[in-house]
C-alpha cells in the first residue's frame, strides 16, 4: 500500500503539471492569437493558475520517492514511529486538502458569479471563464488525492493495530 500510495502522489503531481503546463500554453496562446478584453482576462488567471498548478506539482514529484524511503524504512525498522510521524502528517495533509476543497469550491463559485453576472465580452466575464475552468480541474484533482490520502491513513491505522512493536510504541501493551 505505501508503494501505491506514494507512486500515486508522484502521479498526481505529474497530473498537476501536465494540465498547469497545458493551460500555460493556452493562455499564451490565447496572448498571441485573440483579442478582446474576455480573453486577456481568460489569459492572465490561466496564466497565473497555471504557474501555481506547476509548482504544486513539481513539489509532489520530487517529494513522492523520497517520502516513499522514509515510510519504508519507518514500516520496516521501527514501525512504532509510524504513529508519531506519519499518522500527524497524514491527518495534516487530509485536513489541508479539507480546508483547500472548501477555498477551491468558493473561487470556483466566484468564477461561475463573474462568468454569469460580468457585462458580456469584459475581462471580469472571461477571468470568470479562467476560474471556473481551472478550478473546477484543481477540484478534482485535489478530490482525487484527498481520497487516496485517506486510503493510506485507514491502512498505516490498520498496521499500526496489527504490528505488535507498533502497539508497544504506543502504549497499547501496557499490561
Amino acid at each position: 500500500m505505501i508503494r501505491i500510495y506514494f507512486n500515486a502522489e508522484r502521479t498526481g503531481g505529474l497530473r498537476f503539471i501536465i494540465v498547469g503546463t497545458i493551460a500555460l500554453v493556452i493562455a499564451l496562446a490565447v496572448w498571441g492569437w485573440r483579442h478582446g478584453p474576455f480573453w486577456w482576462g481568460v489569459a492572465w488567471v490561466l496564466a497565473v493558475s497555471a504557474l501555481i498548478q506547476i509548482n504544486v506539482g513539481i513539489t509532489y514529484w520530487w517529494r513522492s520517492p523520497d517520502d516513499l524511503e522514509r515510510v519504508q524504512h519507518l514500516v520496516a525498522q521501527e514501525p512504532g514511529r509510524i504513529v508519531g510521524e506519519e499518522v500527524p502528517r497524514m491527518q495534516a495533509v487530509l485536513k489541508s486538502y479539507a480546508i483547500s476543497i472548501r477555498i477551491e469550491i468558493a473561487v470556483l463559485a466566484a468564477g461561475l458569479a463573474l462568468l454569469v453576472l460580468s457585462p458580456h465580452g469584459s475581462a471580469w466575464q472571461g477571468a470568470g471563464m479562467g476560474l471556473a475552468v481551472q478550478t473546477g480541474l484543481v477540484l478534482l484533482l485535489d478530490g482525487l488525492a484527498e481520497r487516496r490520502g485517506q486510503a493510506y491513513l485507514q491502512w498505516l491505522l490498520a498496521f499500526m493495530a496489527t504490528s505488535p512493536d507498533a502497539g508497544i510504541a504506543f502504549g497499547a501493551d501496557s499490561g
